[in-house]
């Protein structure tokens, strides 16, 4: 017998009126949380020159951000399946907009530092919150993998959006604007999000664990430290006491989660082949992607001599790439199946990055527009399906704890692209011979980074500067094409393992019903 009662899951809710305007602008506030993590690189030289940090603020300033965000992102998706995701959300917009005040005219290195910190933590709470409620405003799974779709291409968009936007306010205003561009967008958010954006919870969601969320913060930021700081700086004893004390925090954590009555999050979700794989890939996709980009940046900038803006143009066609599959991945997963097109855009991040081992100093422009172009196609693709999986595969009270485990994925990756693929690059650059009668400090200089030789030569004379730089261009790219083949056999590999693991996954069809 068919009950008659109104279910809030079926058609009248499923057509949720102003949903996609809702959803427009949960997706400008991920692509403004992705931007934020790139787009201060380029505003580092005048950020520098403003409040004078130490080497080691100055590291500080550009990854705290991204620490603080890995640490929290599990929390804060619990949190939102507890207290409620709208409302974590735009308690969160409130918070990024403020806070982004703070760093816009912060005066000293130390408040600069505290400032990005704070910025991570409003970071933390927009993520998973986003990705959570758009399952709550799509009931239909076609609707709502157009809509993961469109939310994956902006998350994947936004490393390469970033550099774009930094470069034009830089070229136009000072660097505190490229934080100020948050707040209109934030108001946005919130008079929308009252408005248009259904609350969701979970019914039932038990005791927040503290122990828990620290143990989180603890093992996350420790792990991501360690990584960044093995890459930048080679095995230390800090990088190897953060990795020891990460690694123990998150045993414990797991641990921990799988005696807690209402973990902070459910361990046994990676029993399910599919959801497992479909975080693996996710983690694997951006660390392509996000090394890729990174490094090419450098390339674009130090060795081709190309400007901000000029460089941030040239790294769309990722984006472009990004965009168009992420619309496309959900109709093209129920066309062949999920983990064709997983495999696929893995293989095709794997292939591109293979191309890079045939850069070189004076490569034209159109080889690396094609690339990132394939390079955004593949990540679009993989990362916008793996993402539907994941939120698919769980029930909706625990969409903000799955939200975060793909958020996480997404940071890990993103730490690791950089990290991983940068000691190769640093190992490789700073084996370069110097020419003779170059000063030992400039010679110091110069084998730190490629940014360091560009800088130190300019007080060389012509006949050692150009010998020096050259030399320097030169080891960079050597260090590029030998990371890009590493993690071409990475993703490559990747994509073998994704066709086995989703073997048998599939997206949802037509209306879902409880």
């Amino acid at each position: 017998m068919i009950s008659t009662e109104k279910n809030p899951d079926t058609t009248d809710e499923v057509r949720r009126p102003g949903r996609w305007i809702a959803l427009a602008v949960l997706v400008l506030a991920v692509l403004l949380v992705a931007v934020d993590a790139t787009v201060l690189g380029l505003a580092t030289p005048f950020l520098s020159e403003d409040l004078k940090p130490t080497g080691t603020q100055l590291l500080w300033i550009g990854d705290v951000y991204s620490f603080v965000i890995a640490g929290l992102l599990v929390s804060m998706g619990s949190l939102g399946d507890r207290i409620g995701r709208k409302k974590l959300l735009l308690v969160g917009a409130v918070a990024f907009g403020a806070v982004s005040v703070l760093n816009a005219y912060a005066t000293t290195p130390e408040m600069m530092i505290v400032a990005r910190a704070l910025l991570g933590v409003a970071g933390a709470t927009l993520m998973p919150s986003t990705l959570a409620l758009i399952r709550n405003l799509f009931h239909d799974p076609r609707e709502r993998s157009l809509a993961i779709g469109i939310w994956g291409a902006m998350a994947s968009a936004g490393a390469a959006v970033g550099p774009v936007v930094g470069g034009f306010l830089l070229e136009h205003f000072w660097w505190g604007s490229v934080f100020l561009i948050n707040l209109p967008v934030m108001a946005v958010l919130v008079v929308v999000g009252v408005k248009l954006i259904p609350e969701s919870r979970n019914p039932a969601p038990g005791p927040w664990d503290m122990l828990s969320v620290g143990l989180s913060l603890v093992g996350m930021i420790g792990v991501v430290y360690a990584i960044k700081e093995t890459a930048s700086h080679g095995v230390s004893w800090d990088s190897a006491v953060a990795a020891v004390v990460g690694v123990a925090a998150l045993t414990w954590f797991v641990r921990r989660q799988l005696r807690l009555p209402a973990p902070l999050l459910d361990m046994r979700l990676f029993h399910h082949r599919g959801f497992s794989g479909a975080v693996l890939a996710d983690l694997l996709t951006i660390l392509g992607l996000s090394g890729l980009v990174f490094f090419l940046s450098q390339f674009l900038q130090l060795v081709q001599g190309r400007g901000p803006l000029e460089a941030g143009l040239a790294e769309l066609p990722a984006a472009i790439g990004a965009v168009t599959a992420g619309l496309l991945a959900g109709f093209a997963a129920r066309r062949f199946s999920v983990r064709s097109v997983v495999s696929g855009g893995l293989a095709a991040v794997g292939l591109a990055l293979g191309s890079v081992t045939l850069l070189d100093q004076h490569t034209d422009y159109p080889l690396l527009g094609a690339m990132l172009l394939v390079v955004g196609v593949g990540a679009g693709f993989s990362f916008t399906v793996t993402a539907d999986v994941i939120l698919s595969s769980v029930p909706k009270e625990q969409a903000g704890s799955a939200s975060a485990v793909s958020e996480t994925a997404y940071e890990l990756g993103a730490a690791l692209g950089i990290a991983l693929l940068g000691s190769i690059v640093t190992g490789v650059y700073r084996g370069f011979p110097t020419p003779a009668g170059v000063p030992a400090g400039v010679e110091a200089a110069a084998h730190e980074s490629l940014g360091g030789a560009v800088e130190s030569a300019a007080a060389l004379p012509a006949a050692q500067a150009g010998p020096l730089v050259s030399a320097a261009q030169e080891a960079f790219v050597d260090g590029l094409r030998s990371a890009a083949g590493v993690g071409a056999a990475v993703l490559l590999a990747a994509a073998v393992a994704a066709w086995f693991l989703l073997r048998g996954q599939k997206l949802e069809d037509g209306i879902e019903h409880p």
